[in-house]
């Protein structure tokens, strides 16, 4: 059988990407599961290699995306950049247009900053974003899985003012759909989903916010239910994360960013993917930012750039 093709786009340049794709492409088991392509700069690629003395990567495994003059002597590792949040917009943009297009079977992401996003004028906060608009798909969410926890959201990357607002019964139930379908496919079993209140204690009736619980929560989960999805909630966020509620719960769906990415990234830093459901492509991503303080340095553990693109093979397969 062939095996997938997978485009891994490097990130940031300034960033732990290039490294991360470094390690990736000199890890002989990733070649027994799939063939790997970086979608980035092979000037940068080969300047992290000489800077640390590793081996440079073979140019048939690098699919060079133009940039603006040459950017590897002139980006600053570890900083802002509009060149390089510009250089990695494009790296996403070409892959996705490539998986569209069927001539990649997957994509697997390394970091970006988003503060670098917005200096180059890319109208997005996120890889998110940009895959949904690109896609032009109608229902995305974000989840981010590991052995130990799965935790799906509702909203993501937003301020927590904008929350309330943004929750709706039909986004809520788009979620606990999407997550329901994916992780039948990852674990082959009917899941069980657990979903998290807004506000403190879930509420408590009515004592804190303004009823989303009720309003707005409570009602998806119900249609759910009526869908046959085992799911449970809505649970108070503090105590939802506790060991007895792990054990017996495969994914959780959360209200906002934070909510569920403190207890993931708090058990499964290193270990976790990062997952775009809803989409006509598989996408998957690790679930750490750019570390611009350590860039550069060949102290970025790959893991869950190796873990993304594992799982990217074995969905684009199944």
């Amino acid at each position: 059988m062939r095996l997938p093709r997978i485009a891994v786009t490097m990130g940031d340049p300034a960033g732990v990407g290039p490294e991360l794709c470094l390690r990736l492409l000199a890890e002989p088991a990733v070649r027994r599961f799939c063939v790997p392509t970086i979608f980035g700069d092979s000037g940068v690629l080969n300047g992290v290699a000489d800077r640390l003395d590793w081996p440079k990567p073979p140019a048939s495994d690098i699919r060079d995306i133009e940039t603006t003059g040459d950017l590897a002597a002139s980006l600053v590792p570890g900083k802002v950049a509009a060149q390089c949040g510009a250089a990695a917009y494009r790296y996403f943009t070409a892959a996705i247009d490539e998986a569209l297009a069927g001539r990649v079977d997957a994509i697997a992401t390394g970091p970006i900053n988003k503060e670098s996003l917005h200096a180059a004028g890319v109208p997005f906060p996120g890889h998110t974003e940009i895959l949904a608009s690109r896609t032009k798909s109608q229902r995305t969410c974000m989840m981010l899985t590991a052995p130990e926890i799965t935790c799906s959201l509702v909203t993501a990357h937003t301020g927590y003012r904008e929350v309330p607002s943004l929750l709706t019964t039909e986004r809520i139930l788009d979620t606990i759909e999407l997550t329901a379908a994916a992780m039948a496919r990852i674990r082959d079993k009917k899941p069980r989903l657990l979903v998290c209140g807004l506000n403190p204690h879930a509420g408590e009736h009515g004592l804190f916010g303004d009823r989303e619980e009720e309003r707005i929560i409570t009602p998806a989960i119900e249609a759910a239910r009526a869908k046959g999805i085992d799911v449970a909630g809505p649970l108070p966020p503090d105590t939802a994360f506790l060991p007895k509620h792990r054990k017996e719960t495969d994914a959780y769906v959360c209200m906002y960013h934070d909510q569920g990415l403190i207890p993931l990234k708090s058990l499964a830093f290193d270990e976790a993917v990062n997952i775009t459901l809803g989409l006509p492509i598989v996408r998957t991503s690790v679930d750490h930012g750019t570390a611009f303080d350590i860039a550069w340095q060949g102290k970025a553990d790959a893991t869950s750039l190796l873990r993304a693109v594992e799982l990217a093979a074995r969905l684009a397969t199944c």
